[in-house]
């Protein structure tokens, strides 16, 4: 039976939504507005909304930085952390749930609590002297932090929802533990993956302090350009604002076409039973 709802119950839901979305999605629209304006216009104490109007921003942080050699090195070390934690996280999160390792699930997400900061100056210390400093490998291990206890702890209650019965029965049928977690229980938790995937994208996609010390020339990343706009002297605000709108575009079109297995996945592992 449908619950009954009041109008006046209704109209201040719907009141609550709106206030909570424009608090959302003003700061977005005041960076993509910004980003058409130059730095006479932002700095008006007035502000004037709709005039004046450029894209300077955007030709200056396309075409006179190095956006798109950063943007490759963003795609590269955000995508090999997702996919190196889902190869180490995926068997880790299987293993604390069907074995109830809940020591070692405590002690992953002790590591992910850490700040990294604490962490900063043992890793760069250790990859220099490794020779790994403004190389992938480096900035990749590093971003691990972030991501692998993310899934980790995501997947374990995705795989502890999973009736045992089904591997039971199928290890009864002569299946392996192996062809059990590849058959079975890998596309039962295909969206908790893709759930863990795009949150461990976002986090690695937008860090920047380990991409601000331990990358160069050749492997720094997108958020390092937003960095470069604040000189101690001047801060470029129209840039800054291009180079934020830039940055955070291509996030908003990933989460926007995968929104429902997004919002499913974090929906689904967050229930029991």
């Amino acid at each position: 039976m449908k619950e009954y709802r009041s109008p006046l119950s209704v109209t201040w839901y719907y009141i609550r939504v709106a206030i909570l979305m424009v608090v959302i999605i003003f700061p977005f629209f005041w960076m993509l507005l910004c980003s058409f304006k130059n730095n006479a216009s932002l700095l008006q104490m007035k502000p004037d909304w709709f005039s004046n109007l450029t894209l300077t921003n955007y030709k200056y942080v396309l075409f006179q930085t190095q956006f798109f050699l950063n943007l490759r090195n963003s795609l590269i070390i955000s995508t090999s952390a997702v996919l190196l934690s889902l190869c180490i996280g995926v068997p880790a999160a299987y293993s604390i749930a069907r074995y109830r390792m809940s020591f070692l699930s405590t002690v992953i997400m002790v590591a992910r609590m850490i700040p990294g900061i604490s962490l900063l100056v043992p890793w760069f210390m250790m990859f220099r002297r490794l020779g790994l400093i403004d190389t992938f490998a480096a900035i990749i291990i590093s971003h691990l932090i972030i991501t692998l206890p993310l899934t980790v702890w995501i997947l374990i209650g995705f795989i502890e929802d999973l009736p045992i019965e089904l591997e039971e029965a199928a290890y009864i049928d002569g299946c392996s533990h192996f062809r059990i977690f590849v058959s079975i229980v890998l596309p039962l938790i295909r969206t908790g993956m893709l759930t863990v995937s795009v949150l461990g994208f976002i986090f690695s996609w937008n860090h920047f302090l380990f991409a601000l010390i331990l990358t160069g020339t050749k492997t720094q990343t997108l958020p390092v350009i937003v960095f470069k706009f604040m000189q101690f002297d001047e801060i470029n605000y129209g840039g800054l604002y291009a180079a934020a709108s830039l940055i955070t575009m291509p996030i908003l079109i990933i989460v926007f076409f995968i929104r429902n297995q997004f919002i499913a996945g974090l929906t689904a592992g967050s229930t029991k039973g």
